[in-house]
């Protein structure tokens, strides 16, 4: 796995946002350190985070989010202080996103350019939020409801159960469940339209802004298509283990 150094003016931000994250990744958890405050005070120290980086550098690359512009500065400087030999990317995504993001995505085992990317457009799935589709386009969408299942087992469409849809916990779940497998696997809200994404991008999920009742649908490629596609539609029936209601 990669690691992820978390820089950040305010010690309790840091672990906080680390707190956040870590409530969407089941199993095993990347490598993490925090570099935070100064002497107990607001601020940033390029030592300090250079230390976090050489704790880290064993693993397969180092990702490093910061919270504000000097973070970022030292973090910077950090990268001539290190004694580490990993490779070791500065990510401009945003703190909070990033991080869950960054989590998610670096504990199936994902290579750092692939979590670097993940991080950088962290921002789209609250920027889908705050775009609501024209009317014409959600009229415009297709009446899926008496949608039969396809017989091809790496595909599969089945309508979102729990309550509160396809958040940041059950889009967690489809990211580390696909993780396991050799698969692409594509998802798509056929209720509104939007998509596909891929089930290893957390933001790209909750960017399909998928509620109770949506109609899901999954599309995979590769080795292991089939038992993927199974394994996220299992998901799906069960409701993520959620408290389950028949949408009305």
């Amino acid at each position: 796995m990669i690691g992820l150094v978390i820089v950040s003016h305010s010690p309790r931000l840091a672990e906080a946002a680390v707190e956040l994250a870590l409530q969407m990744v089941h199993g095993s958890v990347p490598p993490t350190r925090i570099a935070a405050g100064v002497e107990g005070r607001f601020g940033t120290d390029a030592a300090a985070v250079a230390a976090a980086i050489d704790e880290v550098g064993g693993s397969d690359g180092v990702l490093v989010i910061a919270d504000l512009g000097s973070a970022v500065l030292s973090a910077g400087l950090a990268l001539e202080l290190t004694g580490s030999s990993t490779e070791v990317i500065l990510s401009g995504g945003p703190f909070v996103e990033g991080i869950t993001a960054a989590l998610v995505l670096a504990a199936t085992g994902a290579p750092l350019a692939e979590v670097a990317r993940e991080v950088s457009s962290a921002l789209d799935a609250k920027a889908a939020q705050l775009e609501p589709l024209p009317e014409a386009a959600v009229a415009a969408a297709p009446d899926t409801s008496d949608v039969p299942d396809a017989p091809d087992p790496r595909s599969a469409d089945e309508v979102l159960i729990n309550p509160e849809g396809l958040h940041a916990r059950p889009a967690a779940m489809f990211v580390q469940a696909v993780g396991g497998y050799d698969a692409v696997v594509d998802v798509t809200n056929l209720t509104t339209g939007t998509g596909p994404v891929t089930a290893k991008s957390l933001i790209g999920l909750l960017s399909l802004g998928a509620k109770q009742g949506h109609r899901i649908r999954l599309d995979g490629q590769g080795p292991d298509a089939a038992t993927a596609v199974g394994a996220l539609r299992r998901l799906l029936v069960d409701g993520f283990g959620e408290a389950t209601s028949a949408p009305g």
